[in-house]
């Protein structure tokens, strides 16, 4: 589901947006590009809301219905310490992300979010009943 098609459904309140024209001392702004995994990612904030959504995703996230819009991840930002929730996209189960909890720490300079969960590992959308660990990493780039 995109953030448009959240905001539509009430399931966020406000679409964001923002004025702010760079980073300043430290934050990176409200509305801004990260990359990450070789897509280039939008990061939205309201208050303490965290949503970052593909803006450029990599060719190979397509086959699995990833597009400009999806949500990866969504969550609050606590202090420098970002919990949520994060998805992961299969070509087997387009629509369908598996979703699963994460949580990891804002870089001092708030350039830099690696955020760390444990998920059941799926084999053609059937659950498999082994686990992995996955460490996102999103790195600033610049304003949207």
């Amino acid at each position: 589901m995109t953030l448009f098609e959240l905001t539509r459904a009430g399931l966020v309140g406000v679409v964001l947006a923002t004025g702010f024209g760079g980073v300043l001392a430290g934050e990176a702004a409200a509305d801004s590009c990260w990359n990450h995994n070789g897509s280039l990612m939008r990061l939205q904030a309201q208050g303490n809301q965290r949503w970052l959504s593909y803006e450029r995703p990599r060719d190979v996230l397509r086959g699995s219905g990833v597009q400009r819009g999806t949500l990866l991840f969504n969550g609050v930002k606590s202090g420098n310490w970002y919990s949520g929730t994060a998805r992961v996209f299969s070509k087997y189960c387009p629509g369908s992300p598996l979703e699963y909890f994460v949580e990891g720490p804002v870089r001092g300079d708030q350039l830099q979010v690696t955020v760390t969960g444990t998920r059941e590992v799926h084999n053609r959308c059937r659950p498999s009943g082994k686990f992995t660990t996955d460490t996102l990493v999103f790195t600033y780039s610049h304003q949207c």
